[in-house]
């Protein structure tokens, strides 16, 4: 899952998003939604792939079917390397 491994790309993500209620958390920070043991977490833009119609249908697709996921994500990240990147800059925690 993950929380037993955040480091592990899987599609748990997508299933939380679908699987779990995320009500508001009550806080002072800026606007988070937490589960309801309050042990995960997910911000606006993550809740706006599955209230968004045109992004939803990835999130269900990515949740039933990880190697469709597992292509997608290869060939978009392929993409993104192919393309490169210039001007970035290196920090202490990479």
């Amino acid at each position: 899952s993950i929380i037993s491994s955040p480091t592990l790309l899987t599609t748990a993500y997508y299933s939380l998003l679908l699987n779990e209620k995320w009500t508001p958390k009550k806080w002072d920070g800026p606007l988070q939604y937490e589960e309801r043991s309050g042990k995960l977490m997910m911000l606006p833009s993550d809740l706006t792939l599955v209230q968004d119609a045109r992004f939803a249908k990835y999130v269900r697709l990515y949740a039933k079917d990880s190697k469709r996921f597992y292509a997608d994500f290869s060939a978009a990240f392929a993409k993104l390397l192919e393309l490169g990147a210039e001007g970035l800059t290196p920090t202490s925690y990479v």
